[in-house]
């Protein structure tokens, strides 16, 4: 401790003897402060290494008589430098060889040995003998004092590893320790640690060792207040040179300060992609982010952006909700990779709204497989819906079943249905839909099956046409749960009632259908069979009965309707009669006065014909057919409308032309009358007010017909057609196109059947001569008799807007 307080005291006084002049140092030696040439003072003189020292030597003569003559210095008693002043020129100075060209005697300002590039061996204590002419020899000691500069401090961190620049990272939190070592140095350097202009640390002067000095700085617990602290190391043994220093710039770890969850949008709806972000600041390096859903890592949907700075992470999360998301907490953790326990997290409680998930479920108590006619069932229905349903709609077989207790179908709060006393009609596959803001959830149909015995499936009675000596097969299907097991035929004609034999006829229980085929060999083997099936439930009490008929030709089609006639087609429908117990094929004809126009066959009574040309007079043929032969025919006539030809731009600018000529020129006229009214009734006022009687004409009666008159009323209405006059009075040929267009009111009138058909055995050749029986243009058959009766037939098409009626 005294040792350094000695040091500094000693370094103090060589600040105010020695400046960093020269000629500053010699100025205050001259003024006689510290110079004396008393025996056994001397006077201190330091220099840096590689500097230059000006060794003081006063040269001036004592006297004013007096003068310079020589100028002597030694260093330990051994000339090095001489001036002598007698000598001219250059030659008046001299220096032995190690002090050669570094030292310089200056005469002026002031007196003194300039050396330069100061090396260690230069230090001594140096005497200067300064001869004059007249006075006295003077000498003067200085002791030169060489300060060797320490090296430049090197840093080490706790691995003993050389640290340039940057020391770290460390972790926040942690401790680190910086070492600085310094060599060299003379006088012995003083080592410190500074942050700033705080001195941290510090290896004083006084504790001198061998080797390298070297001063440790621990740091613990780091804040973040060490991130990126600048710590130097100084070395420092004189006030002449500026100290030696290394700085470090210390980088750490820094844990994530906060972590928040930015969107919070609730509630998300299950499928619909949603966006959720996260934020967290304060890390260095950036914090890692993870999602985390239910103790799942979701790493693949999500992506992290960093601030410029770098103190911000934010992390966004594409989130597809799945249902059952719905109640899990969503987790965003913030962490760094080098800190242990660094993580924090930020929590969202996931509402996820979806379509409501719904099971049909029978009761608890029921059989399934033992619901019989007449007993009582019992549903419900389990929604899991959020948000929760705010209806339920219960349907059998698709269609919706509605609260009516007098039918016995009760819906008892919103999951539960009673059906009481069921039939069999309510079998089938009953669902339930709830329904919330999301959607509407079906639940899979649940199939209720009720055990019933057999029933027909066509109620009515069918006929069944069979030949003589050829097979006939008869279908009996039955409706039943269980399927039916066996079938029961039995034939009733006039010798009674008998028993099929079971190998005349098949059965397919599965599908519930039996076939019988039967021969007649004789008529008593026609009459009256019936069909019975039998299965768990018991036999069925309703047989099916089938009549059974001689084979014969179908009847004709009748009350046919022809609609949709346009210039080149028209649909025509008519209604079928018996097929003649075989299967049975319908038969539009139609013939123009060139020959046949076109045909069409169909199993239906329902013809589509197409392609008959425009404005032509048609005759339609319609009959049906089976195997035993064809039906007698229908004849009738009808006529095509003209083709309608492309307005063009004019015809229509034309047009509305017109009609707006059309609506001015009403207009007009209707001021034309009312001005005429209103002078009219002025006039009469007037005449009124002078008492002029008009004359009022006279009023001619229509002669009222007498009823002896040889021609009824209905003669003089041509709108009126009796249908008890003769064949004769009718028409020869249907009225034109323009005669039958009536207002548009009456084309939505219902369509008007074809009534009363004539019979021909075979198939026409062409509609007049191949039709013996129908009637001809002259209204007479074939024998040249009238006849009494005339088949009317009712057409209506859109573009026939009224009715067209024609004799056939």
């Amino acid at each position: 401790m005294y040792a350094e307080i000695i040091q500094r005291i000693s370094m103090t006084l060589l600040l105010l003897v020695v400046t960093s002049s020269p000629s500053a140092t010699l100025n205050t030696i001259m003024a006689g402060s510290s110079l004396s040439s008393v025996p056994g003072t001397v006077t201190r003189v330091a220099a840096v290494v590689g500097g230059d020292a000006q060794l003081p030597c006063d040269a001036r003569p004592p006297q004013r008589n007096d003068s310079l003559l020589l100028v002597v210095w030694y260093r330990d008693d051994n000339p090095v430098y001489s001036y002598d002043t007698r000598v001219p020129g250059p030659t008046a100075h001299w220096s032995e060889e190690a002090m050669s060209e570094r030292a310089r005697w200056l005469g002026s300002p002031t007196s003194a040995l300039l050396v330069r590039s100061v090396e260690a061996r230069d230090r001594a204590i140096y005497r200067c003998r300064v001869d004059f002419q007249v006075s006295p020899t003077r000498n003067y000691r200085i002791a030169l004092d060489v300060i060797e500069l320490p090296s430049k401090p090197v840093i080490f961190d706790e691995f003993g590893k050389e640290i340039d620049g940057v020391a770290g990272p460390y972790s926040e939190g942690g401790s680190f320790r910086l070492t600085c070592s310094v060599n060299g140095g003379n006088p012995t350097p003083r080592v410190q640690w500074l942050q700033g202009d705080a001195v941290l640390a510090t290896l004083g002067a006084g504790e001198a060792r061998d080797g390298p000095r070297s001063l440790t700085l621990e740091v613990h617990n780091a804040t973040r207040a060490q991130l990126s602290a600048a710590y130097t190391c100084t070395a420092d043994n004189t006030l002449l040179a500026a100290p030696q220093r290394a700085s470090v710039r210390v980088e750490l770890y820094l844990r994530p300060l906060s972590v928040e969850i930015l969107s919070r949008e609730q509630p998300l709806s299950v499928g619909r992609v949603a966006e959720v972000g996260c934020v967290t600041s304060g890390a260095r390096p950036p914090a890692l982010i993870t999602w985390r859903l239910g103790g799942r890592v979701l790493s693949s949907d999500s992506e992290q952006r960093h601030s410029e700075n770098g103190n911000e992470t934010q992390s966004v999360l594409r989130l597809t909700p799945l249902k059952e998301y719905n109640g899990q907490i969503l987790t965003c953790r913030a962490e760094h990779p080098k800190l242990n326990h660094s993580a924090i997290e930020s929590k969202l409680l996931l509402n996820i709204y979806y379509v409501p998930v719904t099971t049909m479920l029978l009761g608890a108590k029921m059989n399934p497989n033992d619901i019989e006619e007449g007993d009582d069932v019992y549903f419900g229905c389990e929604v899991d819906a959020n948000p929760p349903a705010y209806k339920v709609v219960w349907e059998h077989n698709g269609i919706q079943l509605q609260h009516n207790p007098s039918n016995g179908v009760i819906l008892t709060g919103n999951n539960n249905l009673a059906l009481r006393n069921v039939s069999r009609l309510q079998a089938g596959k009953y669902t339930c839909t709830a329904s919330n803001v999301e959607g509407d959830g079906k639940s899979p149909p649940l199939s209720l099956q009720i055990v019933y015995r057999p029933l027909c499936r066509k109620r009515e009675v069918r006929l069944i046409g069979a030949a003589l000596q050829e097979a006939a097969s008869v279908l009996c299907e039955v409706d039943a749960f269980p399927a039916p097991d066996t079938f029961e035929w039995t034939l009733n004609n006039s010798a009674g009632s008998i028993k099929v034999d079971p190998e005349r006829f098949t059965t397919e229980g599965k599908e519930g259908r039996s076939v019988l085929s039967y021969t007649p060999v004789s008529d008593a083997d026609y009459g009256s069979l019936s069909c019975r099936a039998t299965n768990l439930a018991g036999q069925q009490v309703a047989p099916c009965i089938y009549t059974l008929l001689p084979a014969t030709t179908p009847d004709p089609p009748t009350n046919c309707t022809v609609y949709n006639l346009t210039h080149d087609s028209l649909d025509l429908t008519c209604v079928t009669g018996y097929d003649g117990g075989l299967h049975c094929i319908y038969v539009a004809e139609v013939w123009a006065n060139e020959g046949l126009v076109t045909n069409s066959t169909n199993s239906a009574a329902v013809w589509s014909l197409r392609r008959l040309g425009a404005k032509r007079q048609l005759t339609i043929v319609v009959y049906a057919s089976n195997a035993r032969g064809r039906s007698e025919h229908i004849t009738f006539t009808v006529e095509t409308a003209p083709r309608l030809s492309p307005r063009t731009e004019a015809q229509e600018a034309w047009e509305v032309s017109w009609a707006l000529g059309g609506v001015l020129g009403a207009a007009l006229t209707v001021a034309v009358v009312l001005c005429l009214a209103l002078i009219t009734t002025r006039l009469r006022q007037r005449a009124r007010d002078y008492e002029v009687t008009v004359p009022s004409s006279k009023i001619q009666k229509a002669s009222l017909p007498k009823r002896n008159s040889p021609h009824p009323p209905d003669d003089r209405n041509p709108d009126l057609i009796p249908l008890s006059k003769g064949v004769a009075e009718c028409p020869p040929e249907p009225p034109p196109y323009a005669a039958v267009a009536a207002s548009p009111e009456k084309s939505s009138s219902s369509a008007h059947s074809l009534a009363h058909h004539s019979h021909s055995p075979s198939t026409p050749l062409s509609p007049h001569s191949q039709y013996p029986d129908s009637q001809s243009e002259s209204g007479k058959t074939h024998n040249g008799t009238l006849r009494s009766h005339r088949e009317v037939v009712t057409t209506r098409t859109p573009l026939l807007a009224g009715h067209q009626e024609s004799c056939v």
